[in-house]
């Protein structure tokens, strides 16, 4: 196991191979379908985000209420080739990784290796132990889009799979 504490510098990431087990510590933001959306309506107006994506880690996923005592239900990943359309671009701006679920495109593999960034692969199925390695949760940018806003979350120990790496090679 690999602990990892972001943002993650380009030292470390080159370091990091398909197949390797990884735990997280650090800030990552969650984006699905309709932030993505509403995030490429921003950038082809040529508006600011409402967070900065420079060295960002984006976890494919929607976190479900919290329960009093937690900072976040479950929080599984979603199926990352949904954002095959938008992830290139994404990384050429800066983005640093991405976590989800599942194989992406050829295109999200080359922008990975071009802006030696890393796609983690999260297990699906296991939302209550991603939303348990959550300690804070904030909703940052569209909030009328509920679990599909995005969310800065604060994440500690947060087990994950290195999917492909910036090298071109892949757990699939």
């Amino acid at each position: 196991m690999i602990n990892l504490t972001l943002p993650l510098d380009k030292n470390k990431v080159q370091e990091l191979h398909a197949g390797d087990s990884v735990s997280i510590t650090g800030t990552i933001l969650t984006a699905r379908d309709c932030a993505h959306k509403r995030i490429f309506e921003l950038l082809n107006k040529g508006e600011p985000l409402p967070f900065e994506l420079k060295d960002a880690v984006i976890y494919y996923a929607g976190p479900c209420p919290a329960k009093p005592d937690m900072a976040s239900g479950s929080c599984g990943p979603t199926t990352s080739a949904r954002m095959d359309g938008f992830a290139p671009r994404l990384l050429d701006l800066g983005l640093g990784a991405i976590i989800g679920k599942g194989e992406m495109s050829d295109d999200v593999r080359e922008a990975l290796k071009r802006n030696c960034a890393v796609y983690f692969a999260a297990i699906g199925g296991a939302g209550a132990l991603y939303g348990n390695a959550i300690i804070k949760s904030e909703c940052i940018a569209f909030s009328d889009l509920l679990s599909e806003a995005v969310y800065k979350l604060e994440v500690e120990n947060f087990p994950a799979v290195v999917a492909y790496d910036c090298h071109g090679g892949s757990i699939y």
